[in-house]
């Protein structure tokens, strides 16, 4: 499919709306499933780490299947792609609401839920990127508040949908509701040209000139056409069986009045096929060897190995406080009616503004991103650290405020990410990161439940949940400090494809 330049508005504007609503409603309710997390408790009366894997499965699903998402798109397109999550979606969220234990709801909420989540997040990636250009990041920071303030409303509505018609009655009615996200997707109308591209040449038309061997053994020939033959014979021979014997004969005598011109034509395009075929798979085969040799190269630059490890570590302590401050703050008594708003909210609400102002302050030259990143690590593990020593309603909304705050760093890290491997090699980094941000999602949370269903308290996990993001900060500090630098005199040494982090460089 050729697509025409991005215009850069227009229906791309559209796009962005519908995008901006698909993942305000996909994923509205994942995120804010600490709601739902209270309540499964009490329906299942399972432990809290074995409970968390619910949300953590939704949240984290969609990263690790990434690529098999990116590829999904790319074979079938944008649109149909989230039509068909959509279903995905509003049925996972409508099955959940008969589960009748805890496993159920890993397939329906955690899995199918989350793979819709993370078909739907590729889906509205690709086509606002498509659709801008110059306006690209503007694009792209609209959308992905989407979720943000999915998560702010999804917090309130899911509690009062809850007191209205139980926890079953409202995992309809959000399902019912993620029904508009058909609506959004068929508006996902693809960027393709006017003209319609020419005709493809046929299989054996496309070979190349090189591939077009004839130093075949005969041997190989004659086995080739003799196993033809075979397979025809076979063939009818199953579907008239007294017939066989007579049917053998008259291939024979068919077969045996082809003539010479015809059968040698017949011999070439068998090699033809099998020499393009034996090439095709060596070039896969090649492209397999790159691509685990970049691989390697990317981790044999040290701030991308350290950056690899906070990543991991920031998700698996950083992502529990979204998905059980709600059952902190049922764990520290405190009442009803101190309850303002859901922390979970404040969370939503506060990752938004977080966005947009640390994506503002990496656009300015003074700024260097990876420190900038580097500090939000630290003060995420500081802000954890600090979670059992709240024990009132104002100080846990504070301590939420300020982690939704920093939360918000996912908005530079592509900034981080590009400026550590290059832009040529973007695509394939940032793959690999989010794979590995995927797992520290789907980890955290029954990490810290597994740690009070041992400790019977809060205290232990999030002192655990502050040092892995405390470490993962340090490191990434380490790494990229000047005295790293030292060495850069020697980078005619380093292999061709490999970057070096200057952290004296501008964001």
């Amino acid at each position: 499919m050729v697509f025409r330049k991005p215009p850069d508005g227009g229906w791309g504007w559209v796009i962005v709306v519908v995008s901006f609503f698909t993942q305000f409603l996909c994923y509205g309710s994942p995120l804010a499933v600490g709601v739902l997390y209270l309540e499964w408790l009490d329906a299942f009366g399972e432990g809290k780490g074995k409970t968390a894997w619910v949300g953590s499965l939704a949240n984290g699903i969609g990263l690790l299947a990434s690529p098999v998402c990116s590829i999904c798109v790319s074979s079938f397109g944008a649109r149909p792609v989230a039509i068909f999550s959509g279903f995905m979606v509003a049925g996972g969220l409508m099955m959940s609401s008969f589960a009748p234990n805890i496993y159920f709801l890993y397939v329906s909420y955690g899995i199918v839920v989350g793979l819709g989540c993370g078909l739907l997040y590729t889906a509205t990636v690709t086509i606002t990127c498509q659709y801008f250009d110059k306006r690209r990041g503007l694009a792209l920071g609209l959308i992905s508040t989407g979720s943000s303030v999915g998560l702010f409303i999804y917090a309130a509505l899911q509690r009062e949908l809850i007191e209205l018609y139980g926890l079953d009655g409202c995992l309809l009615i959000v399902g019912a509701l993620s029904l508009n996200i058909l609506a959004c997707g068929s508006l996902m109308r693809p960027l393709e040209s006017s003209s319609s591209p020419p005709p493809e040449k046929t299989c054996v038309d496309k070979v190349p000139d090189q591939y077009f061997v004839y130093h075949e053994k005969e041997k190989t020939i004659e086995e080739n056409i003799s196993i033809l033959e075979k397979g025809y014979i076979d063939e009818k021979c199953v579907n008239n069986v007294p017939d066989c014997k007579q049917e053998s004969i008259l291939n024979k005598n068919v077969l045996s009045s082809i003539n010479i011109n015809e059968k040698d034509t017949y011999k070439k395009k068998v090699v033809e096929q099998t020499n393009f075929c034996k090439q095709l798979a060596k070039r896969k085969w090649q492209l397999y060897l790159t691509y685990w040799k970049e691989t390697m190269v990317l981790f044999k630059n040290k701030v991308f190995s350290a950056l690899f490890v906070a990543i991991l570590l920031f998700d698996i302590g950083g992502f529990p406080p979204s998905l059980l401050m709600e059952d902190v703050a049922r764990s520290a008594n405190i009442s009803e009616d101190d309850y303002y708003m859901p922390l979970i909210s404040i969370i939503g609400i506060m990752t938004t503004v977080g966005k947009l102002i640390l994506g503002i302050l990496a656009d300015f030259k003074w700024v260097n991103t990876l420190y900038l990143y580097v500090t939000t690590l630290l003060m995420t593990g500081v802000a954890l650290f600090a979670i059992p020593f709240a024990k009132s309603y104002l100080t846990l909304a504070m301590l939420s405020g300020i982690l939704g705050f920093l939360t918000g760093n996912w908005s530079i890290f592509p900034y981080v990410t590009t400026k550590t491997v290059g832009i040529e090699k973007l695509t394939h980094a940032y793959g690999i990161l989010m794979f590995f941000a995927g797992l520290g999602n789907s980890l955290g949370p029954p990490i810290v439940g597994w740690f009070y269903d041992w400790t019977q308290e809060y205290d232990t996990a999030f002192y655990f949940s502050g040092f892995c993001v405390l470490l993962g900060g340090f490191l990434l500090l380490l790494a990229a400090l000047p005295c790293w630098n030292a060495c850069t005199n020697q980078s005619s040494k380093l292999p061709p494809n490999t970057y070096s982090y200057k952290v004296a460089s501008n964001a």
